[in-house]
């Protein structure tokens, strides 16, 4: 079994690392897990207490997982599950990873969601739909997108728009993040932070991580005038433009399921800026089975496939 990195070996590694990969982005999940390090492979998981048990399960940062060497993630899973029942998470799509990796360290690896991507080392402009472009030419008549410097600077506004998207979607559990979870999040190596402002007033903003040759949409929100302004095509576009001579993929996230009541407007959306994907994978493995069985049997099982059973409806 390979040792463990030493400390001096992990501080060269932590130097190198930004974005979903960096130890920064796990602890800005402090308030749903205790994060954990894979050091056999280079990522993090948050580890969780199961409420109203003794146990304790992992899961990957939403919304992707990241490491450095996925051919020893499998040694990791091995030793974390000395402790957990078990552990759930989405592999970042456009790793360097193969397949037979992920199914070597799990127990499942099923196809979970498209991820939108652009090429920007070709002519990605040609890929966006000509509505897209319209309206991006429409929004630029009265938005301005600036890419902040200091974007704690906008942090009352971040909290402000998020918090808009929350409430509008009715959103729960670990997603609704809190003003210290949003905060740390603007603070991980590797971030840019744009907002589009009218008036002098934010009604818009987007968070960029990027990771090696990707590009990556983290979070975006835009309040109601920025919807109706269309600061979201702005907010997209100049993103991309400050992207294309740096990275060269651009991942827009996933696109929302056609069985997905209520995101049909995201995927289209999506596509209309590029109709090449990666699909992603959800992967889930159990430890302790003995416990895993009590555990649903305890909480109730859901009608829905779930995984881990015990924790159905968390995202709703």
């Amino acid at each position: 079994m390979t040792a463990p990195a030493t400390a001096s070996h992990s501080e060269v590694q932590e130097a190198v690392l930004t974005g979903h990969a960096h130890p920064d982005y796990a602890r800005a999940f402090g308030e749903f897990g205790t994060p954990r390090e894979l050091p056999r492979c280079g990522g993090w998981v948050l580890e969780r207490e199961i409420s109203g048990t003794e146990y304790r399960d992992a899961m990957g940062c939403y919304p992707l997982f990241a490491c450095q060497n996925w051919s020893h993630l499998k040694e990791d899973l091995d030793a974390l599950g000395k402790d957990l029942v078990s552990v759930a998470m989405v592999p970042d799509p456009l790793s360097a990873y193969d397949l037979s990796d992920l199914e070597a360290a799990f127990d499942f690896v099923k196809p979970f969601k498209e991820h939108v991507v652009i090429d920007l080392t070709g002519p990605w402009q040609s890929a966006v739909t000509r509505h897209h472009r319209l309206e991006v030419r429409r929004a630029f008549k009265v938005i301005e997108v600036k890419r902040c410097a200091n974007s704690q600077d906008y942090l009352d506004d971040w909290v402000r728009l998020y918090g808009h998207l929350v409430d509008r979607h009715g959103i729960t559990g670990l997603r609704a993040f809190s003003r210290r979870s949003l905060s740390l999040q603007l603070d991980v190596p590797g971030a840019s932070f744009l907002v589009a402002i009218h008036q002098d007033v934010v009604v818009g903003a987007l968070l960029l991580y990027r990771y090696g040759d990707v590009a990556y949409v983290h979070l975006t929100a835009v309040d109601d005038v920025g919807y109706r302004l269309g600061a979201s095509y702005a907010l997209w576009w100049t993103a991309m433009e400050y992207c294309a001579d740096k990275t060269h993929w651009f991942n827009l996230s996933g696109v929302p399921g056609v069985d997905e009541k209520g995101g049909e407007g995201l995927r289209w959306f999506k596509q209309g800026w590029s109709r090449e994907t990666r699909t992603s994978y959800f992967c889930g493995r159990i430890f302790d089975s003995e416990a895993y069985d009590l555990l649903t049997r305890t909480k109730g099982a859901s009608p829905e496939p779930y995984f881990p059973s015990y924790r159905a409806g968390e995202f709703k």
